[in-house]
């Protein structure tokens, strides 16, 4: 061998022992996993905000299987399922995880201390002990927030001004939930202030709904709001609004998601626009923010929604002005 040929076959050697084989487009490029909590049994059942969340992501550029992955697990209202399923997320070593809604949110922390978690659609994280403050939340918890301190006392004023000599007015609770206690408590105050009196009824599956509305009635109730945060509500919304229409019942929902299937009106945050942003939270985590000073965001946007077909079946006349003042109108 010739030394110009053994000089550059050495050269060439230590070449491939010093950098890595391949282009960078050529090397593997690690995709980031996301494990996502979520409260009901199936994308279909959580609907909407299934899709508001995939949206978000791409709305970055992130599309699963090809720069994400995602791994979603739905515990179907089950708190053994919450469990086991928070626990399987957290043994894939996901980068960040996320949790959908009050009911999942104290899963996810209390299956891990140091993988990021990101909530979304929880009422009041601070009261729930997800975060130490809004401004500075601690630990390895972070995320998005529905929680305004006067909206329920707004909910039951706008109902008020909808329904004349409105007085008794239902809540339906799952007290299994963690937000039952928060939402009986807030809306006692509430409604003492506007000289209404609540009356608290459990429902604690969606086959207890049937049997908790037959006693609202028979209690001689007007109307019947659902508890903000809780899953059953939303999982049972088509329910709930069939058979608030069967007892002639107004039905004040908290959300779009759960006005649309019959409820006569709606006050209360954006959800659609909250668990969009959760993309936003996961990109900042993913590119090295800590959760730990990443301040939690309270909701910025609030809709009255009115139904006027539901109030003709229910034998309610809405006054102009009450329609005058709703973001949306349903004929």
């Amino acid at each position: 061998m010739r030394r110009r040929e053994f000089i550059t076959l050495l050269g060439g050697a230590a070449a491939s022992a010093t950098w890595p084989r391949g282009t960078p487009a050529q090397r593997a490029v690690r995709v980031p996993t996301v494990g996502v909590l979520w409260h009901a049994a199936s994308p279909e059942e959580e609907g909407p905000y299934f899709t508001a969340l995939i949206e978000g992501f791409r709305a970055l550029g992130y599309v699963d299987g090809r720069n994400i992955k995602f791994e979603h697990r739905f515990p179907n209202e089950m708190p053994e399922r919450f469990t086991s399923m928070a626990a399987e997320l957290v043994s894939l070593n996901v980068d960040v995880l996320v949790s959908v809604g009050n009911a999942a949110a104290p899963y996810a922390k209390n299956a891990t201390a140091t993988i990021p978690i990101v909530f979304t659609l929880v009422a009041d994280p601070v009261e729930s002990k997800l975060v130490a403050s809004f401004s500075r939340p601690g630990g390895n918890v972070t995320g998005l927030s529905t929680f305004a301190a006067d909206l329920v006392g707004r909910r039951l004023q706008a109902l008020k001004e909808m329904i004349p000599g409105l007085s008794r007015i239902a809540q339906l609770v799952n007290p299994n939930a963690q937000a039952s206690r928060m939402n009986i408590e807030v809306s006692g105050a509430a409604a003492a202030q506007l000289g209404l009196t609540v009356q608290t009824f459990e429902a604690r599956s969606l086959d207890q709904l049937e049997s908790a509305f037959g006693a609202i009635a028979r209690a001689g109730m007007q109307a019947v709001t659902v508890s903000q945060g809780e899953g059953l509500p939303f999982q049972g919304r088509h329910i709930i609004a069939k058979l608030a229409i069967a007892h002639r019942l107004a039905l004040c929902a908290f959300s779009r998601e759960t006005f649309e299937p019959g409820a006569l009106m709606a006050y209360g945050t954006d959800h659609i626009a909250v668990i969009r942003r959760v993309g936003v939270y996961v990109d900042k985590i993913l590119k090295g923010a800590n959760p730990s000073e990443l301040p939690v965001e309270g909701p910025t946007k609030f809709e009255l929604l009115v139904n006027l077909k539901t109030a003709k079946a229910i034998g309610i006349e809405l006054s102009p002005s009450m329609l005058a003042r709703a973001d949306e109108v349903i004929e």
